[in-house]
């Protein structure tokens, strides 16, 4: 990739007097190279309209310049653009990732975007104990153990946990808990877990059960369901009947787990299958995730198009955003075909550090798992546009309720959560359109020292201070869509009127809110709504706005409180062992488990604090006199 960004535009001249659309695009040709790269076009406010990569990046401009054979919303998109930016790379794959990581950061209004791209759960056998323990992983591979997923979803991954758990008997408990255990836990009595930490089983009799969770977790379980039936038979001949009926129980949970998988192809051992259906320009793309020959749950998403786009052009970009930062499989299996099909491949084996097939079948068992994919997309796209339906009558109806002149398009929800002033957070939802945002919640941990606990008024003044100056930096002129059409603060006459003296402090005088205050009985139903300079009022009790107003402070509501009780719980879980340098979590639970407390340890003398394996001498030292300087 080239080490500088061109970026070409008439600087002399002003925004009004610049060219624009074909015009525009059009004075750049002369001095584009032939080379693969990406491209960006740009509005009059220097807002990126779309990102696009190009093998040879004259012959791609060249083709927005010509007048004729553009679809109405490429037309839009080049009558739009005031300028544009370009930036050479290497090879094509390059531009392909190069490509991807814009959109995801820039977001351009014309580009097909993902909104939905979480990481995704597995399960991981952890090995960094004797006796291994098997759990619930998210995010970055790191330690040491053996990795089965993606699954789709926390739940698949907790009902698989809580089945394996029943077969095979592995523990969960933290190596920390595992080591301080003196006798079985619940888990053992309820025949979760075979008790190793209490020396029930040896470490080979627990490898035995971890070896047959891992070859279940691969796919091949039909020998361990005939393991355990002949063990079971053994048992019930040598009239040991408890062990029979637990061996029992063993194999129903391993059939029970296998029947939730649902479909669980033979022909596919390691891929994901990709539906799409288009209606109405909406898009819903199915992803299910087949892994050891097992069906491990379905993942549904709703791309952002412009609602002229292709199928194959819908998918590409999909697949490509997608993949950024996930390990494909080995096979991606399509109901669509795509443009740069041998790239993609290219860019994910690259990624995959093996071969990487996409396949669009046209029949057989991988014909019949797209079917699949392609009917749970359409009947999720119709739940999905009947809910947007319903949802764009309540926005309708809440607009006209607050006398807002239009629907809002993102509403903010404000509220707080203490106890006694202790812990004190704020907490900001989202709505819109599409319900809740989760992804643009906010928390807020009040910092202010001179609050009085339990100042309401002050948590909420430092809550909307920090969020609408942060907002005014990053976007003065009011043009993305971060800005809310309508503030709901969790209060009554009291808290609007302070709400009106910090907006206006601001100088955000134009963001209409509205307080939620109970009736006088406080019952739910009985809400009352003030706005500055206003009379309270009431919504009918059986009003669908007053029922959708009611849902939105209880979400705001509930994420306060979630807010708040995490950073309880953090601070009950804090101590002084994480002040001192060199002092980080591995040596924290060394600490712990060889002295029992923080207090222990800021007891203990030297010489045993040297005695704690991994602790050098100089660590030791450091500790001690830090709780020495402490006393």
């Amino acid at each position: 990739m080239t080490d500088s960004e061109r970026s070409q535009s008439d600087s002399d001249a002003s925004p009004e007097d610049r060219p624009r659309g074909y015009q525009c695009i059009h004075g750049y040709l002369p001095s584009l190279e032939t080379s693969p790269g990406v491209y960006r076009m740009l509005d009059g406010q220097a807002r990126v309209l779309y990102v696009g990569k190009a093998r040879n990046l004259k012959a791609r401009v060249a083709s927005y310049a010509r007048r004729t054979g553009h679809s109405p919303r490429i037309e839009r998109m080049i009558s739009e653009t005031a300028s544009m930016m370009f930036l050479t790379t290497r090879t094509e794959a390059e531009a392909l990732l190069l490509e991807q990581n814009l959109i995801k950061q820039l977001k351009p209004r014309y580009n097909v975007l993902l909104r939905d791209d979480k990481s995704f759960p597995n399960i991981l056998v952890s090995k960094a104990h004797d006796f291994p323990q098997i759990k619930k992983h998210r995010g970055a591979k790191k330690e040491k153990g053996a990795y089965y997923g993606p699954f789709a979803s926390a739940g698949a991954v907790n009902r698989t946990l809580n089945q394996l758990q029943k077969v095979f008997l592995l523990r969960n408990c933290s190596d920390a808990t595992f080591e301080s255990r003196t006798r079985p836990c619940l888990l053992y009595q309820i025949k979760r877990c075979c008790a190793p930490c209490v020396g029930y089983v040896s470490a080979k009799e627990y490898g035995a059960l971890v070896d047959d969770a891992e070859q279940f977790l691969q796919g091949r379980s039909t020998s361990i369901q005939a393991d355990l039936a002949g063990e079971m038979q053994a048992a019930s001949d040598a009239m040991e009947f408890e062990r029979a009926a637990a061996l029992r129980d063993r194999i129903r949970a391993l059939t029970q787990v296998q029947s939730t998988q649902g479909i669980n192809p033979r022909g596919v051992a390691e891929g994901d299958v990709v539906g799409l259906h288009m209606e109405s320009g909406q898009a819903c793309v199915q992803v299910f995730f087949i892994r050891a020959n097992q069906n491990w749950g379905n993942h549904d998403y709703y791309p952002r198009t412009g609602g002229t786009q292709s199928p194959g052009e819908v998918m590409r970009s999909f697949l490509a955003q997608f993949y950024d930062g996930k390990e494909p499989p080995r096979q991606v299996i399509l109901s669509h075909d795509i443009d740069d099909r041998d790239l993609l491949v290219e860019v994910l084996s690259e990624k995959a550090g093996r071969k990487v097939e996409i396949l669009v079948p046209q029949r057989g068992e991988k014909s019949e798992l797209v079917a699949g994919a392609i009917r749970n997309a359409r009947e999720s796209l119709a739940r999905k546009m009947s809910e947007s339906a319903a949802q764009s009558r309540l926005l309708a109806g809440l607009g006209e309720a607050f006398d807002l002149g239009a629907p809002p398009r993102r509403i903010e929800v404000y509220d707080n959560s203490h106890i006694q002033g202790t812990n004190a957070v704020g907490a900001m939802i989202v709505a819109g359109p599409d319900g809740f945002a989760k992804s643009q919640y906010r928390k807020f941990n009040i910092r202010g020292e001179d609050l009085t606990p339990g100042d309401d008024f002050g948590m909420m003044k430092e809550v909307l201070t920090r969020r609408f100056q942060r907002i005014l930096k990053e976007d003065p002129d009011r043009q993305s869509e971060a800005w809310p059409d309508l503030l709901l603060i969790d209060g009554g006459a009291g808290q609007v009127s302070a709400v009106a003296e910090i907006m206006a402090e601001l100088g955000v005088e134009d963001v209409p809110f509205v307080g939620i205050a109970k009736g006088l009985d406080r019952d739910a139903g009985k809400e009352e709504f003030h706005r500055p300079g206003g009379r309270p009022f009431a919504l009918r009790h059986n009003d669908p706005v007053l029922y959708f107003v009611q849902r939105l402070r209880d979400e705001a509501h509930r994420f306060a409180i979630g807010a708040h009780r995490q950073k309880r719980a953090k601070a009950v879980g804090a101590t002084p062992l994480e002040e001192i340098p060199g002092v980080g979590a591995t040596r924290k639970r060394a600490l712990l488990a060889h002295f029992g407390s923080a207090k222990a340890v800021s007891r203990a003398n030297l010489a045993d604090l040297k005695a704690v394996e991994g602790i050098s001498a100089g660590l030791a030292e450091r500790i001690y006199h830090y709780f020495n300087a402490q006393a």
